[in-house]
């Protein structure tokens, strides 16, 4: 009998210790799969230049805080589930420029929180924060977005520096195309319907003869367009850049009153979450102008 009792004795330490050893190799397997680093953006831009940095980071999860179709963030209104989303986060990538109006309600609620500020010592234009714009500046912001993932993820600096490299040449190679066409049309006159193509004005040495700021809530006056007209009349072979969503109707009135060339261009604030998207966005903005000016 003592035998019996001391095979079943060691058949249940067995049993116990296969079952420890079992249900450790899960919970191990389990964490190991598990998200060690949250990452959330702002807005479609932040996104698009944060995925080309996280890529397939181990164990990182990159979110955006609005909808892909949100556009600017200037009017944006948290919701709870923003809210909710941001307790989670272990650092919240921003543009910046005082674009996100939200910003010091997410600081107060959640002191702990690492907010990057992607514009920094990017060269903003006075209070202009539209700066993805430039692909020059969008390169720095680029830049401090790796700096301070690498920062706060060391485990995957080596990775994060890689995916750093290989984006940059890629805007590198649009930053090229656009110093070829400044070339060719530096000086000539543009009429901006939106703040956004101060920084496009800047890249191609344009000469900024009038800015109007169009958006979804802008009533355009009788007078605003007089002086549309007569700038373009006092700036020969002048090019009015607008924003199709809101700048279209406007550019029908001009060009029933004046012969104008309009060139209707992406601001980047939407689109799908492809990460060549700002690329594909800009390089179409590039044949746009080309074709505006007569760029061969």
């Amino acid at each position: 009998m003592k035998h019996k009792y001391g095979f079943v004795t060691l058949l249940l330490i067995a049993v116990a210790f296969a079952g420890y050893c079992f249900t450790a190799l899960y919970v191990g397997s389990r964490e190991k799969g598990e998200e060690r680093f949250f990452v959330v953006t702002s807005f479609y831009p932040m996104y698009i230049a944060a995925e080309n940095i996280v890529g397939d980071a181990e164990g990182v999860t990159l979110t955006n805080l609005s909808e892909p179709q949100t556009g600017c963030m200037h009017d944006y209104q948290l919701t709870p589930e923003d809210m909710k989303l941001l307790s989670r986060a272990d650092v919240f990538i921003v543009n910046g420029g005082g674009i996100e109006n939200f910003l010091s309600k997410v600081a107060k609620s959640y002191p702990d929180l690492k907010i990057l500020d992607a514009s920094q010592d990017a060269g903003l234009l006075e209070d202009n924060s539209h700066v993805w714009m430039s692909v020059e500046k969008h390169k720095k912001q680029v830049e401090n977005i790796a700096r301070g993932l690498c920062k706060m993820d060391e485990g995957n600096r080596e990775y994060y520096e890689g995916q750093e490299e290989a984006y940059l040449l890629k805007l590198s190679k649009l930053e090229e195309e656009q110093k070829e066409i400044r070339s060719k049309i530096q000086g000539k006159s543009m009429i901006s319907f939106h703040e956004a193509y101060a920084y496009l004005a800047e890249d191609y040495g344009l000469h900024v003869a009038f800015t109007l700021d169009l958006d979804e809530e802008r009533q355009v006056s009788a007078g605003e367009v007089s002086d549309v007209i007569s700038a373009l009349k006092e700036n020969d072979s002048a090019v009015i850049f607008a924003e199709e969503l809101y700048g279209s109707e406007m550019a029908e009135t001009v060009k029933k009153e004046a012969d104008a060339k309009v060139c209707f261009l992406d601001t980047l604030v939407r689109g799908d979450y492809s990460s060549d998207s700002y690329l594909s966005g800009m390089e179409e903005n590039i044949r746009l102008i080309k074709e505006a000016y007569g760029v061969e």
